[in-house]
This record gives structure tokens, C-alpha cells and sequence, in this order.
């Protein structure tokens, strides 16, 4: 297929009807998958969900690791007028259940991996039987052949956009959908291209993306099906490994991925030997996000990989800036500028917009549309300024427009990338019996940046000491998702509190940072 006929082709659907024998996706078993194959499944699980009852404007959540399966998901929700909720399968039955039935989620779909946990998420959320379905086998869920068994491979009727809509916490504890209205354009319109266009990344010229973290993150989907649309082949990998994450870009000759600055740790971590043993010259683009990355881990990964090293700053919710390696070595620190599609301000707590060099809230706004929190009125109205918003981290701009970040959101945790929130943890802390009062925050660790740690007043009566501990976690167990989980827990007389019951949370956490630079 020529360069020409695919730029005008636009996305995978044109691209597919061209050029059907195209390779366009290699599975994380190595199995290969044409766009036209693709295509047909895509179509064939549209036909399926229409048949099971779905109609526009509807959502179908998903449990799954990396795979063909995720992928076709995606490409049938944004065909046909649904949304697709991409459920974190780390999470447990509790938690996954409210976002199934907070959703409104018609039908779930999990992988065999997870059956317990979406087994009992399906209970809870008393799914219909015949609206749940599983690859491979889940008691009680149908077959996922089953909604493409004889299902045309053909395009279906009545073709219109989708949207995924993301779950992300609060810090009330409850996850919330970021949903956007359905606008009714074909699903050719999508705004795709131009996304990775905002990384210098354009269609075809032989880009291979490389798919390294789980799907189920906002831009990790977004990145991998806006590379897709633009003719690039797409290399899933399911359980990350340092290594092998090097083996897969020499062997596929991949060009860009989206990656947190945890794995650049572990990649650095590793033998010379091992890292001279593969060929990472094929990366143009290695975008990093999600997380603070160390001043000395971005200097090394630029020395080793070259200015492909790339940085952005952004929310689920929209708005975003990014930094080339050149504009990070001349402005260290710095996250970037704003998007094209995006304008940056800094607000002080009064709403009056502050000049550069001023520290104050970073505010976002986004050209490309708007977006509210599913069934929170009062959420989406918080942290707006007009038609800017906050997820209120604290930063500046310079005379230039370069984003430095001075603080995060007040006391979120992050751990290996992952946004973590407290007052989940301190939730799930205080139904046990034996708590009569508790704090979580981030603790230092070396590899993931910060880990949770648990402080606990114990209750009249409760022994403090080992087993307490220890009960407690397996409480947590039950509770939380693995990422979520205290590692640990330490016991204190009396929590830090003023008369009016405010924490004094800083008192805690900073005898566990001393000597150490807690990430901004």
C-alpha cells in the first residue's frame, strides 16, 4: 500500500478495505493479525453485542489482559455508538462490581485469568447470565465465541463514533467515569492523527508501536488505537519484563511506545552485558508519563536511548503539555509546553490567573471537547474556572510557557506510575474492628518510587504488635486491589489531629522521607 493512498484512506476501516492483507497487530504469542482479519472480528462483535441488546449510546465493560481480544473491544465501541469501560484487572470483585454497575455496563466480558474476581463482580452487580461472557472458561460466563459465532464479518449498518470511558478515582475513595458526548460524526472522524501528531509522530514511514503497559490505562489505549488509525503495526506485549521489552523492540524494529518512569528504573537496572545484547535504535519516540521521573533516571535513559527520551503531562479528564529530550536538556525539570489542542494557565486559590514565574494550581483546558464525571454533577462543576480544570497539582509557568510542577495532588500516592488515593485505603482500614483510626500515604521505595504504608490507631481493648499487623493486611486483602494494599503497617497512640478532626498527615509521612527527596 503506497504512502499516498494511505494517508487519504482515513483509519483503520478505509485502511483495511484497501489494503485487507496488510499485517497490523502481532499478538503477545506472537500470532499475526492482518487488517483485514481485524476488521472482521471487529465487525463480527458488533453484530454480537447489537444482538445481546446493546444499542447506541450504551456501555460494555471489559476485564482483560493485552490482546487481540482488547483490541477488537475498542475498535467495535468506537464503530457502533457505544462505550467501552476498560476495567483495571487488578482490582477485586467489590471494586469492579461498582464500576459495572455504575457504568450501566449491558454486558461484561473477562478473560479466564481474572474468573474469581469477575465472577464475583457479576454477582454482585447481578449481571444477567446471558450478559456475561469470558475468553476462555468462567463459571457462569458464556463462551466470548459466542458473540462472534455467526455474526457477519461484514461492516454494520447505522455506523457511528464511540467513546471508551475511563474510570478514575477520586479522592472520596469511588472511582468515576470521565465520559463525553456522543456527537453522531462517523467513526472516521475520530481526532487521531493529530494526537500523535502533538508527539511528532506521523502516519506510516514504517512506525511500529510498541504496547508495553496494560491497555486498561487511559493513554496507553488512547496511544495504541490512535497509531492503528494512522497505518502503524501495533506489538502487544502482556507481562512486561525489562528484557524482554528490550528482545521485542530489536526484534520487531519498534519505533514509539508510551512507558512510566518505573520501567526506565528497571531497564537501568539491568545487566550492561544484557543492555548492549539488543538493538534499541529503532526508537524515535519513547514517551514517558504518569508519574515524577527522577532527574537522574531521564539523564541516563537519554544517554543510553538517545532524544527519542520524550516526557508529557496530562489528565484522563483532557489537556496536556510535552517535552522533547532538547527541551528537557535546556529546561531540566520541566514537563513541556502546552498541546496545540490545549492551553495551560496557573490559577491562585482566589481565581485570579497568575503571570510566569508565579506558583499556583495548574489549570487545562482542551479545544477538542468537554467531558463530565458519570452521575457526579457536583465533581464536574469542582476545579473549574471557566472552561479550565484542575486535577490540582501545583506548578508554574515560565516566560517561555514551560510547565514546572512544584507539588501533586494532596497526598496522592504514586506507585510504579499508578495514581493511588488515600482515602480508599483509610476507608478499607477503618471497617476493620480492631482500627479506631488510620492514615495511608507513600513511603519510599526504590524501584516503584513510592509504596503504601498504613499508620493505625488501634481500637480500646486491640494489642497492637505483629499479628494486629498482619490481620489487618489480610483485611485489606480482601478489599483492595494488590497495587492499593498497605505493605506494611505501623501503630501510633494517637492520630495527629486538630480539634476540628483535620490530619496532620505531613507529620507522618515526612519521618519516612528524611534523607530522601520525596517526587514531585
Amino acid at each position: 500500500m503506497s504512502e499516498t493512498v494511505s494517508q487519504t484512506a482515513n483509519g483503520f476501516w478505509a485502511q483495511a478495505a484497501v489494503d485487507p492483507e496488510r499485517l497490523v497487530l502481532i499478538a503477545p504469542d506472537g500470532e499475526q493479525w492482518s487488517a483485514g482479519r481485524l476488521h472482521a472480528a471487529t465487525n463480527q462483535l458488533v453484530h454480537g453485542l447489537r444482538a445481546a441488546g446493546l444499542e447506541r449510546g450504551d456501555a460494555f465493560a471489559v476485564v482483560l489482559p493485552n490482546g487481540v481480544e482488547f483490541l477488537v473491544a475498542y475498535l467495535a465501541a468506537s464503530q457502533a455508538g457505544f462505550y467501552l469501560v476498560p476495567v483495571n484487572h487488578h482490582l477485586v470483585g467489590p471494586e469492579i462490581a461498582w464500576i459495572v454497575s455504575d457504568s450501566g455496563a449491558k454486558v461484561l466480558i473477562a478473560h479466564e485469568r481474572f474468573a474469581d474476581a469477575a465472577r464475583a463482580a457479576a454477582d454482585e452487580a447481578q449481571l444477567p447470565a446471558e450478559r456475561r461472557y469470558a475468553v476462555g472458561e468462567v463459571d457462569g460466563f458464556r463462551p466470548y465465541t459466542g458473540l462472534l459465532d455467526g455474526q457477519p464479518g461484514s461492516p454494520p449498518g447505522d455506523r457511528t463514533l464511540g467513546w471508551v470511558m475511563n474510570y478514575t478515582s477520586g479522592t472520596t475513595g469511588r472511582p468515576r467515569g470521565i465520559r463525553r458526548p456522543l456527537q453522531g460524526k462517523p467513526p472516521e472522524e475520530a481526532y487521531l492523527g493529530g494526537f500523535l501528531g502533538i508527539f511528532g509522530i506521523k502516519p506510516l514511514g514504517g512506525n511500529v508501536h510498541l504496547v508495553c503497559s496494560p491497555l486498561y490505562h487511559t493513554a496507553v489505549l488512547q496511544f495504541a488505537g490512535a497509531s492503528l488509525h494512522i497505518g502503524h503495526r501495533l506489538v502487544l506485549m502482556d507481562k512486561w519484563t525489562p528484557e524482554e521489552m528490550l528482545r521485542v523492540i530489536d526484534a520487531h524494529k519498534c519505533t514509539h511506545t508510551h512507558m512510566v518512569p518505573t520501567q526506565f528504573h528497571r531497564l537501568l537496572a539491568l545487566p550492561e552485558r544484557v543492555r548492549r545484547a539488543y538493538d534499541v535504535s529503532s526508537m524515535r519516540h519513547a514517551i514517558h508519563g504518569a508519574a515524577p521521573c527522577p532527574d537522574h533516571v531521564k539523564r541516563a535513559m537519554i544517554d543510553w536511548w538517545g532524544e527519542c527520551v520524550e516526557e508529557y503531562y496530562a489528565a484522563s479528564e483532557g489537556g496536556g503539555a510535552f517535552a522533547t529530550a532538547e527541551d528537557w536538556l535546556k529546561k531540566p525539570g520541566t514537563v513541556g509546553k502546552a498541546w496545540p489542542i490545549s492551553e495551560l494557565a496557573i490559577f491562585d486559590d482566589d481565581g485570579n490567573r497568575l503571570p510566569p514565574g508565579e506558583l499556583g494550581t495548574v489549570y487545562m483546558k482542551m479545544s477538542t471537547g468537554g467531558f463530565a464525571y458519570h452521575k457526579d454533577e457536583s465533581k464536574t462543576r469542582k476545579n473549574r474556572i471557566g472552561d479550565f480544570f484542575t486535577v490540582g497539582d501545583l506548578g508554574l509557568l515560565d516566560e517561555d510557557g514551560y510547565l514546572f510542577l512544584r507539588d501533586r495532588k494532596i497526598d496522592m500516592i504514586i506507585s510504579g506510575g499508578v495514581n493511588i488515593y488515600p482515602a480508599e485505603i483509610e476507608a478499607a482500614l477503618l471497617a476493620h474492628p480492631a482500627v479506631a483510626d488510620a492514615a495511608a500515604f507513600g513511603i519510599p521505595h526504590d524501584d516503584w518510587g513510592e509504596e503504601v504504608k498504613a499508620v493505625v490507631e488501634a481500637a480500646p481493648g486491640q494489642v497492637p504488635g505483629p499479628d494486629l499487623a498482619t490481620e489487618i493486611l489480610g483485611h485489606c486483602a480482601r478489599r483492595l486491589a494488590g497495587y492499593k494494599r498497605p505493605k506494611s503497617v505501623d501503630f501510633i497512640e494517637r492520630m495527629p489531629r486538630d480539634p476540628n478532626g483535620k490530619l496532620y498527615k505531613r507529620r507522618l509521612r515526612d519521618p519516612y522521607w528524611e534523607g530522601r527527596t520525596r517526587p514531585v
